[in-house]
């Protein structure tokens, strides 16, 4: 397993339909492969708007099948056609009228590998996405990749130290959070929680979030996407908080054995007094 893994995000704004988005996903997948990248994240939902800026059953019509459907199709493609591992976030169809929000990972020979169902759903304004999505029942899947073990975790769910801390269990070495959220509501916590999630659980973290204001609503997608390593630091810079950009960043997996030796944190888990962390 390489030591060193190049590991890229795409950050995008909406362009205005989804077939544009995708040519612009594969185009950015395209430049980060131009530049040694072996692993790349798209961003949540990623070939429409943030729709759940509002509550309206038309925009049902952007779910898909997976693996079956056609973008898990195309992108199966471009992962064997550049030999980089996809993590491609999607709106999912499992079956009529049963959605969820899903990203599916695809290995760099182009093979399905599975996927992670976002489990935690928010419903508050702008973020009507318990009318969209059932919360995912995957529990939290790790993907054994061309480049070791990566997990998921979607957008909102990083406000919960538990799944976080599951994939740590299931050996993840990095650990994707693809995301769309807005300037007002959160963009202090930005920087705050994936980094001490990446020292938590002694991984790495890799976040992406969207740029733009959308016709849906007025929500201020404010980009700065970034990768932090197990220590909490960004690695290199944040991406813009107003343009588009591909992020492809070097990580250093012998951090992770040097992090780990220092901070024993799973040697030293009391998951015996932890009983009523699973009690509602």
């Amino acid at each position: 397993m390489p030591e060193i893994i190049r590991a890229g995000l795409v950050q995008q704004r909406w362009t205005g339909d989804k077939e544009s988005m995708i040519a612009n996903a594969v185009r950015a997948i395209e430049s980060a492969a131009s530049q040694g990248a072996q692993v790349v994240c798209l961003q949540e939902l990623f070939y429409g708007p943030y729709f759940c800026q509002v509550q309206d059953a038309d925009f049902y019509s952007y779910t898909e099948a997976i693996p079956d459907g056609p973008t898990t199709k195309l992108m199966q493609d471009v992962a064997k056609q550049h030999g980089v591992v996809l993590i491609v976030p999607m709106y999912e169809e499992e079956h009529p009228g049963v959605y969820y929000n899903t990203a599916a990972v695809i290995d760099a020979d182009g093979k399905y590998l599975g996927m992670h169902r976002k489990n935690h759903i928010p419903q508050v304004k702008g973020f009507w996405e318990k009318f969209y999505f059932r919360p995912g029942n995957l529990g939290y899947p790790v993907f054994e990749t061309a480049v070791g073990k990566i997990g998921v975790y979607i957008c909102y769910e990083r406000h919960f130290p538990e799944g976080w801390r599951a994939l740590g269990l299931g050996g993840a070495r990095i650990v994707f959070n693809p995301s769309a959220t807005s300037r007002g509501l959160s963009e202090y916590l930005w920087r705050l929680e994936q980094t001490s999630a990446a020292v938590a659980n002694e991984y790495f973290v890799g976040t992406i979030n969207r740029v733009g204001v959308e016709p849906l609503g007025d929500n201020d997608f404010y980009g700065q996407s970034y990768f932090a390593d197990p220590r909490g630091q960004i690695i290199g810079e944040a991406a813009s908080d107003t343009e588009e950009e591909v992020v492809v960043r070097d990580l250093d997996m012998g951090q992770l054995a040097e992090v780990r030796d220092l901070w024993q944190f799973y040697r030293d888990r009391r998951p015996d007094t932890y009983d009523s962390l699973t009690r509602p």
